[in-house]
């Protein structure tokens, strides 16, 4: 064998060689291909039902397998807080735009209770900042806040905020969701835990999103102290819910998690989640597949050592 001929045996040995570290790298890193754009943290301890999503740090989307277009509920609601925060941006020590309430949006809580909506009370005259509006929207969960914000958003229009949200979703690769309402009390505003990560993801960058939804309680002018539904705010799942019939326990979250050694953030959602229509035992039943989903995520102590 000539020289030349050895020096290029030796370089294809190098680059097979490289190829073949890279790759078992790549494996012990806890990443697998499913062909559809995600990739998985293997193992990952998807829900036994519903569906999720979960991203640890800057690592790739992970979706649990065969996910179909289901309601979602309020997690609407991220979409609705991401448009308003993307056309009128807050500092986290300003209250933005401010609003005054009108008797026909006191009608309007009404008639939602009517329907069993979740709605905030609000009172004619009553003036509400951007900031306590979204704070409404993200911690009680207020339907009526969620119509109030696509008025001002969307130009007076509500049908035009809705076509805002569907075209934000295709901007942000939302294939697989449909809104037809701003709050997600529609049954026809459907989309997938992957979808709703993307969004979820989005609405992470405004500080005033991560600082509101991190929040376990919030005190408004007429409706006065309001909880936040969220059922682990108090173990440092900061996020937004949803739930009913339809829909089953939604939660989309994010919370500090230890992978290798490391502090890193893990953001997540999970969609149906429980059965039936206590508001209480769906969100549980979120609460649970969640801290399974994060806790599955994450090595045990004795290999994360070696």
């Amino acid at each position: 064998m000539t020289v030349y001929g050895r020096r290029r045996r030796r370089a294809l040995l190098v680059t097979v060689l490289a190829l073949v570290l890279a790759y078992v790298a790549f494996v012990e890193a806890g990443h697998t291909g499913n062909g559809k754009g995600h990739t998985y943290l293997s193992p990952i301890g998807w829900p036994q039902q519903g569906q999720a999503a979960l991203v640890i740090g800057n690592g790739q989307l992970a979706a649990s397998p065969h996910e179909q277009p289901v309601p979602i509920a309020s997690l609407a609601k991220v979409m609705t807080a991401y448009l308003t925060l993307e056309r009128y941006p807050l500092s986290e020590s300003q209250d933005g735009f401010t609003i005054t309430v009108t008797a026909t949006q006191v009608q309007d809580v009404a008639e939602d209770r009517a329907e069993g909506q979740s709605a905030v009370a609000v009172q004619a005259g009553e003036e509400l900042t951007e900031r306590q509006l979204l704070e409404a929207l993200l911690i009680p969960s207020g339907n009526n806040i969620a119509e109030t914000l696509a008025d001002q958003v969307g130009g007076g229009s509500e049908t035009r905020f809705v076509a805002e949200m569907n075209d934000e979703a295709r901007e942000l690769g939302m294939d697989q969701t449909t809104y037809t309402d701003p709050s997600g009390f529609d049954p026809g505003t459907v989309s997938t835990a992957a979808d709703q990560l993307r969004v979820f993801q989005r609405a992470m960058r405004f500080p005033v999103f991560r600082q509101i939804v991190s929040t376990p309680s919030v005190s408004l002018p007429v409706a006065g102290m309001l909880t936040n539904f969220n059922p682990l705010i108090a173990e440092g799942y900061a996020g937004k819910t949803g739930s009913d019939s339809a829909a089953g326990g939604c939660l989309a979250f994010f919370t500090s998690v230890t992978v290798g050694g490391r502090r890193q953030t893990a953001a997540g959602v999970v969609l149906g989640q429980g059965q039936g229509s206590d508001t209480s035992a769906l969100l549980a039943a979120a609460g649970e597949a969640a801290q399974e989903l994060v806790a599955s995520a994450q090595l045990p102590p004795e290999q994360e050592k070696r």
